[in-house]
């Protein structure tokens, strides 16, 4: 399988070839040139993999490069009961990702009983491993660059920590992620992990990548690659657990079902939209946004309007508060028929700090086949959810899925299963739990007192060449 940019100006690639670059020469995001077909005899075979099995299956239809003997073994290594026990004592983590129930027809997916008690660890301890077997066949070496709101960072230095021939440089808006998620970063003494604190908000942190990775020059002689959701690996990996967590809801590949996404980047949702487009019944994809709203004001209204730094909200759930999502481009590349010219218009006007409107287009009156619809949570609305599915269920969510949750329940069509996909464990937003409830969540024995370890952290200027000249010093010549 080749895969193209949503930018139309850069040759085919294969799926080792995109792993370890990131963006595409022309700035766009990689996708496949087709979207592979999932039969209903492989649905049918599917619904009764384990998750290591259902994954090599999923990604064996992109990784096609990759030797299935070494793909299987990639996967088995990645996806084990072992990885992912850092939640609660009631999961079964034979299921890697349990599907827990709330009432009849409402579930929650848990998705972060990995490593940083995140969903990001679903698919980031499968690119550590991708990269690891990669760079080996290589003999090369690889300098991650990264920006995070929250989890991300977390998720990708946990899974690349202490990796033969990589370094990861990971960007956080200072002061502006929760006390746990810092310590979880700045903690970390390994020495091919550098953290660096920008001032300013997240997409402050996102543009300096990005302007990073366009200097081909740059990136080329410091061999700089990406975890964020703008390489393929980490989407293609998010499709499985659309797969299982439908398999799990329902009884038989005739029904159909409604996922609510939390969504900042548009990368999770991202993989719902394209596992939809591989034959998976997704009846209705609800996307669920904080007070940084700019993806509810796009499916609303047609107008896709990000904010500049001084207009993005601090929110109690932090790892939404983006403006600029990257993972859009991918969406709005199917939306316009796989226009790459379009697509470029639209950005050159994102990339100016203007907007694109499509309400009077084609484009908007194609938009309902996707089934994608949107709503918004605040502050209120959070702590109102938290309280009531501890009180009703004795289940105690984080604040982004409970965001999911609130926006599922009053989007989604009458009759359709709801699955909300789970962004966290509460114990990393402890402060809003405390708030809502009086309580203090739980927290694995591993993360007890984290707060108090020794942290480490360079602290800069949202300036490109000071980048530059940090990752110059610390990647040997």
């Amino acid at each position: 399988m080749k895969f193209i940019s949503t930018r139309g100006n850069a040759p085919a690639k294969n799926f080792t070839e995109i792993l370890l670059g990131g963006l595409a020469p022309d700035g766009g995001l990689y996708l496949p040139e087709q979207y592979p077909q999932v039969t209903r005899a492989e649905l049918d075979a599917w619904r009764k993999l384990s998750y290591a099995d259902l994954a090599f299956a999923v990604l064996s239809k992109f990784a096609t490069d990759i030797p299935a003997a070494d793909l299987k073994a990639i996967v088995s290594k990645t996806y084990t009961p072992a990885v992912y026990s850092n939640g609660r004592a009631d999961s079964d983590f034979t299921q890697i990702t349990p599907l827990r129930k709330l009432e009849e027809g409402v579930f929650i997916l848990e998705l972060s009983n990995g490593p940083t008690l995140a969903f990001k660890d679903m698919a980031m301890q499968l690119l550590g491993n991708l990269f690891e077997y990669a760079l080996d066949r290589q003999h090369a070496e690889l300098n991650i660059l990264g920006a995070t709101s929250g989890d991300t960072g977390s998720a990708a230095e946990y899974a690349m920590r202490g990796k033969r021939g990589i370094r990861v440089f990971m960007l956080s808006p200072d002061g502006k992620m929760s006390e746990f998620q810092r310590a979880q970063m700045y903690s970390l003494q390994d020495p091919n992990i550098f953290n660096i604190a920008i001032k300013g908000m997240f997409d402050d942190a996102q543009d300096m990548v990005k302007a990073v990775s366009n200097d081909h020059a740059f990136k080329e002689k410091y061999r700089i690659g990406t975890v964020n959701s703008i390489n393929w690996a980490r989407v293609s990996a998010q499709i499985v657990y659309y797969f299982k967590g439908y398999f799990a809801a329902t009884n038989s590949n005739d029904e159909q079902v409604a996922f609510s996404v939390p969504s900042g980047n548009f990368g999770n949702i991202c993989a719902g939209h394209i596992a939809r487009m591989m034959g998976l019944p997704i009846g209705q994809l609800i996307l669920a946004t904080n007070e940084n709203d700019v993806l509810d004001e796009f499916f609303r209204t047609g107008v896709y309007r990000p904010r500049d730094t001084v207009h993005t909200y601090e929110t109690s759930s932090p790892s939404m508060d983006i403006s600029k999502a990257s993972n859009f481009e991918r969406f709005m590349f199917d939306l316009v028929g796989r226009d790459g010219e379009k697509v470029r218009e639209f950005w050159n006007s994102v990339d100016k700090g203007g907007s694109f409107d499509i309400k009077d287009s084609p484009y908007w009156d194609a938009l309902p086949k996707f089934d994608i619809v949107s709503g918004k949570s605040i502050h209120q609305d959070r702590l109102k959810t938290i309280r009531k599915l501890w009180a009703d269920y004795g289940v105690m969510v984080d604040t982004h899925t409970a965001d999911g949750i609130k926006v599922g329940l009053e989007q989604r069509r009458p009759h359709l299963p709801l699955i909300c996909l789970e962004t966290a464990l509460p114990a990393k937003f402890a402060e809003t739990i405390h708030e809502a409830l009086g309580l203090e969540p739980e927290r694995p024995a591993a993360m007890v007192g984290i707060e108090n370890l020794p942290q480490r952290c360079e602290v800069m200027d949202a300036d490109v060449a000071r980048l530059k000249a940090f990752i110059a010093a610390r990647v040997p010549s």
